[in-house]
């Protein structure tokens, strides 16, 4: 087998920035509240308890089907999503691996815009506003930030390692929703122009995960963006469902 057997990837659970962001947007307000950097940026209050959900929905699954290799972000949200899991299943007397930190697996890197909101970049920056609505968000470049294709490029290479490194082996990435868009694009072949419509039906929601598992000699994906731990079952599961 030339490929992981099994590629899992999760994002990071609901942070302080998302909370603050999505508050901002719907009130109109042109600044959030938020200082430091996004790779500091922690958990809320809620996505502490949708880790702690992961976790004892992993501590669930079939031994078969457990990570052997985990992978992540080295953002203090995806961070702390690993942690919280795998505390929440070790208590129930399941180990999972230590995970390995990859620098690689950060999220889209927006440079001079980093934590900004649209509003707060059309009232700060309304030149490089403009140039997102004319680009579009997949093109766009901010100002020492990266566009999707660069994302793509560098986990490409991720899954090129990963690979390499752990043939035959499942493999479990925590990171965030700007990786799962990436993965898709590379795996599955899709424009990010597609991918604008799925996601507009199925969002990479906190804590989701998405699956591809080897078959016919390549990764092919089985779910998208599920919450099982969540929901209590696979209302976004792709594939013969």
């Amino acid at each position: 087998m030339d490929t992981v057997a099994q590629l899992t990837i999760v994002r990071h659970g609901q942070s302080t920035a998302n909370v603050a962001f999505a508050d901002a947007q719907a009130r109109g307000l042109a600044d959030h509240g938020l200082t430091g950097r996004d790779a500091g940026i922690e958990l809320s209050p809620l996505g502490w308890q949708q880790a702690t959900h992961l976790g004892r929905w992993l501590a669930d699954q079939p031994a078969d089907q457990l990570p052997e290799v985990v992978v992540c972000s080295p953002y203090l949200r995806a961070r702390q999503t690993w942690t919280r899991a795998v505390d929440t299943a070790a208590a129930l007397g399941v180990p999972f691996p230590q995970a390995r930190v990859d620098d690689r697996l950060c999220d889209r890197l927006m440079g001079d815009l980093e934590l900004l909101t649209p509003l707060m970049i059309a009232s700060r920056f309304p030149a490089e506003a403009a140039r997102l609505a004319a680009d579009g968000l997949y093109a766009y470049r901010p100002p020492g930030g990266e566009t999707f294709d660069d994302v793509a490029a560098r986990i490409r290479a991720v899954l090129a390692d990963l690979n390499t490194r752990y043939p035959g082996q499942r493999v479990l990435v925590v990171a965030h929703d700007a990786v799962v868009v990436a993965v898709r694009h590379l795996l599955d072949g899709l424009p990010f122009t597609d991918l604008d419509a799925i996601l507009a039906v199925t969002p990479v929601a906190n804590t989701s995960l998405t699956r591809y598992v080897h078959a016919n000699g390549r990764l092919g994906l089985v779910e998208f963006a599920v919450t099982p731990h969540l929901t209590g079952e696979d209302q976004h599961a792709h594939l013969g469902r």
